[in-house]
């Protein structure tokens, strides 16, 4: 069973919580998501798992998941760039941001969540537990597809995006 870490809005650890209870109840908990670039400045997205509990099959940033308790957020997205990609390269820290998002299922994501970004040319060897599809994608044809199909893309993934990509291209 698997524990989230509990904070407040100043990522302050102030407990623990099983993942699901957490998405339940709508506690604030750490998260990550991890952003990987190739050399032609396109972002590598996989499409969640049918199989998720929320936001199956939704496209999305190249991995996103939860620090364990007494893990680094950057230890975490390394292991869980592994994980679920396949993949390693060296990982920055960009940003962290907070959202609040209520699923139709009853499921509410309420985290603060570490935003890093690596580089690769490598080809994921995906989990397909985690992970249905992946493709690396151009930022015009990112932007367009969002905005011509925005509920093809996951609510956290829309909501940093923009972020994400200043950082990068500026």
């Amino acid at each position: 069973m698997e524990h989230v870490i509990l904070v407040d809005e100043n990522d302050i650890e102030i407990g623990q919580m099983e993942k699901l209870r957490a998405h339940e109840s709508g506690d604030l908990h750490r998260a990550l998501s991890v952003f990987l670039f190739n050399s032609k400045g396109e972002l590598l997205l996989q499409q969640r798992a049918l199989a998720k509990y929320h936001s199956p099959g939704l496209w999305t940033n190249t991995c996103c998941s939860h620090p364990r308790p007494g893990e680094e957020s950057k230890d975490a997205a390394v292991r869980r760039l592994q994980e679920e990609m396949g993949m390693s390269c060296t990982l920055e820290k960009s940003f962290d941001f907070i959202y609040r998002a209520e699923f139709e299922n009853g499921l509410i994501e309420h985290e603060l969540d570490h935003v890093f970004i690596g580089r690769s040319d490598d080809k994921p060897v995906i989990n397909p537990a985690e992970v249905e599809s992946w493709k690396y994608i151009s930022k015009e044809n990112l932007v367009a597809d969002i905005h011509n199909n925005p509920d093809h893309y996951t609510v956290w993934f829309k909501i940093c995006l923009q972020r994400v990509l200043d950082n990068y291209f500026n």
